[in-house]
């Protein structure tokens, strides 16, 4: 827990930040400070079918089909899909775990027949 003040002389507030607070702001800090984008959400943001498909880098049309096959819930407003950010969030995390784990059997198999990895 850090504390401190905050404001002008005379008008200062006193603050306290929990420990995950800190280390969210110090990885936000750690991100930019390596010129990467950082964007902060609530997780109950709702995407387009356009602006999902480009936060996972897919077309919007192999996205539409993730949905079509309920790989990702959605809602429709009117004739539009709309999809929730921590949806997303969850579907990103398992195919990138699946991801990881394809590679790791890849090298594994590349070890075992002795190709230098």
């Amino acid at each position: 827990v850090i504390t401190g003040r905050i404001g002008e002389k005379g008008k200062e507030s006193v603050f306290r930040l929990p420990e995950t607070t800190v280390r969210l702001v110090v990885d936000l800090l750690s991100e930019t400070s390596r010129g990467n984008p950082v964007a902060i959400m609530p997780l109950k943001t709702e995407f387009s079918t356009q602006q999902a498909a480009n936060f996972l880098n897919v077309s919007r049309p192999f996205f539409v089909n993730l949905l079509e096959k309920g790989e990702i819930p959605f809602r429709k407003v009117g004739s539009h899909r709309r999809v929730r950010f921590d949806d997303l969030m969850r579907y990103k995390k398992k195919t990138d775990k699946r991801s990881l784990e394809a590679l790791d059997e890849l090298v594994t198999q590349a070890q075992d027949l002795g190709m230098g990895y």
